[in-house]
């Protein structure tokens, strides 16, 4: 592939080594280091001049530095001339602070868009957007992709009697994303509703369906102290599931996120790798994880060839 160069930002080396693998390319010299006042410092150490460049970091570990790095990086290629400059963000962060939901709150997710076009981005390719109008925020194209097709590749291959399963969502916002799972897996859809007093702590559930006798599998976008999903696989059980899965695309896991699951009542938890999960799964065998790297891979591919993205909306690429 000519004129492409692909960098890798310090948040997740594994997920770009493998995007570049799955390219056939090599990726790009950069040297990410910190000064002793831990100011980030970005070398690139290759012409990008014309060039169409691609650079990975996911929003996860340190986010601030991280954004800081990957900031600094698309501001770099694009002052050395480079023809147009990608940000690919495996997890968008600060997706989370999306609207005023109380008065004088921050909505982050606008000022990292602002921010990321401001560096230089001319496009952004990033997976499962918390909520997907976080795409409006920028002016400049953006691709949201979705893990959907490869949840339900994993689902068929994994869960033996799929076919009598519900699909349940651990909160009223996540159910456009489970109904369509269901509808495309053919079986029925549960719904929680939570009623919440403060963030990252739930009061009370109320299970909206029925999962007596069947294999339920909870579906959400984010888990990151767990405190709903696990809640939820209780809920679940004492409502008469025989199993209970769960499916996320981002495992963020911070706090006291790994010793909930490792007592939580769930067969597997399956995570994508947008987030690095290497450590948390020496702590906590239910962890499994789904390999995504070849649909960001994908979208790039198709991307600098000037091709149509949306073929990977609904299939995982071979």
């Amino acid at each position: 592939m000519p004129n492409i160069v692909l960098f890798s930002g310090s948040s997740h080396q594994d997920l770009s080594q493998r995007v570049a693998d799955r390219l056939g390319l090599d990726l790009g010299k950069v040297v990410t280091k910190k000064f002793s006042n831990q100011e980030t410092s970005v070398e690139i150490g290759e012409s990008v001049r014309g060039e169409d460049v691609y650079i990975v970091q996911s929003g996860c570990g340190e986010i601030n530095d991280n954004l800081m790095e990957l900031l600094i990086m698309i501001n770099a290629c694009k002052i050395a001339s480079s023809s147009r400059v990608t940000a690919v963000i495996p997890c968008f962060p600060y997706a989370r602070q999306d609207k005023k939901d109380k008065s004088r709150a921050p909505i982050s997710a606008k000022l990292v868009a602002n921010m990321l076009s401001v560096a230089g981005a001319d496009h952004i390719i990033t997976m499962d957007l918390h909520a997907s109008q976080i795409q409006g925020f920028f002016d400049i194209p953006v691709d949201n992709l979705y893990a959907e097709p490869a949840v339900l590749q994993w689902i068929k291959e994994n869960i033996p009697d799929w076919k009598n399963c519900v699909i349940v969502s651990p909160d009223a916002g996540g159910a456009k994303r489970v109904t369509s799972i269901a509808d495309r897996l053919n079986v029925e859809f549960a719904l929680i509703h939570k009623e919440r007093k403060k963030a990252n702590e739930v009061d009370r559930m109320v299970l909206v369906g029925d999962v007596t006798d069947r294999v339920a599998i909870l579906v959400d976008d984010m888990a990151d102290t767990c405190g709903t999903i696990c809640h939820a696989a209780d809920k679940l059980v004492s409502a008469g599931a025989t199993k209970v899965y769960a499916i996320l695309t981002h495992g963020i896991f911070s706090g006291p996120a790994i010793s909930r699951i490792n007592n939580a009542a769930f067969e597997a938890v399956v995570v994508t790798n947008t987030i690095p999960q290497e450590e948390k799964m020496k702590h906590c065998p239910k962890i499994q994880v789904i390999d995504i790297s070849m649909i960001l891979a994908e979208a790039i591919r198709r991307t600098h060839n000037g091709e149509s993205v949306s073929y990977l909306f609904s299939h995982v690429p071979l």
